[in-house]
């Protein structure tokens, strides 16, 4: 079992999450968009060894610090899918636009697709490739803590933006309910902002993807 810790880093509030082994201490992080100093404390102070860092997607207030910390500690990029590397490769661009310095576009050493498994600080991911709100978003759901780093695909409440290019609507409700939903309800679910949540909780009051919105009479898959 692996602990983790969610890290609100920008003006945007992007969740970054820290997740470690208590027993080997060794860890990784997930969309370490920015406020590097503060994320390099909080891995301090827990004694974390950072092997590895995790990419949902593309988007500037999820990748804005990536480059930065795998130049510095010597880390692997992991992710997302190759379908948003138009994406990190304006982040310059996007960074200066939104007055958000020291973003750097990069590469990372292993892109990912649906079916992919990551191993991390002694826990595996499963990978499932979740477009709409971005081409080449995914989701790391790890099953044995019943866990899904889903990005900006769901949120308490929410779903995410579709209106940004490359996005759509339709194929990301079709995201939510081929490979999230069966997953099971009692997931527990880190969204890029915002409050943690689970999957069944979403089923019964997401007014964007509710059972009763979408006329899903499907039986819980957990």
């Amino acid at each position: 079992m692996f602990r983790y810790q969610i890290l609100p880093v920008t003006p945007m509030q992007q969740n970054c999450t820290i997740f470690w082994c208590e027993k080997t201490g060794r860890g990784g992080a997930v969309d370490p968009g920015g406020d590097l100093p503060r994320l390099r404390e909080f891995v301090q102070q827990q004694k974390i060894a950072l092997e590895t860092i995790l990419v949902t997607h593309g988007h500037l207030d999820h990748v804005g610090g990536v480059q930065a910390l795998a130049q510095e500690l010597s880390l692997p990029i992991i992710g997302p899918h190759r379908d948003d590397k138009f994406w990190i490769d304006g982040l310059p661009q996007l960074a200066e636009r939104f007055g958000l310095s020291g973003a750097q576009s990069f590469e990372p050493d292993r892109w990912l697709v649906h079916g992919d498994r990551v191993e991390a600080a002694g826990a595996e991911f499963q990978v499932l490739h979740c477009p709409g709100h971005t081409p080449g978003h995914v989701v790391f759901f790890q099953p044995e803590d019943r866990i899904a780093l889903v990005g900006d695909v769901l949120f308490k409440g929410s779903i995410g933006r579709t209106d940004f290019p490359r996005g759509n609507h339709e194929q990301l409700i079709e995201s939510i309910r081929r490979h999230l939903w069966p997953l099971g309800s009692d997931v527990t679910f880190i969204p890029g902002h915002g409050p943690v949540s689970t999957f069944g909780a979403e089923r019964a009051s997401n007014g964007y993807v509710a059972d009763a919105v979408l006329g899903d009479t499907r039986p819980d898959q957990s």
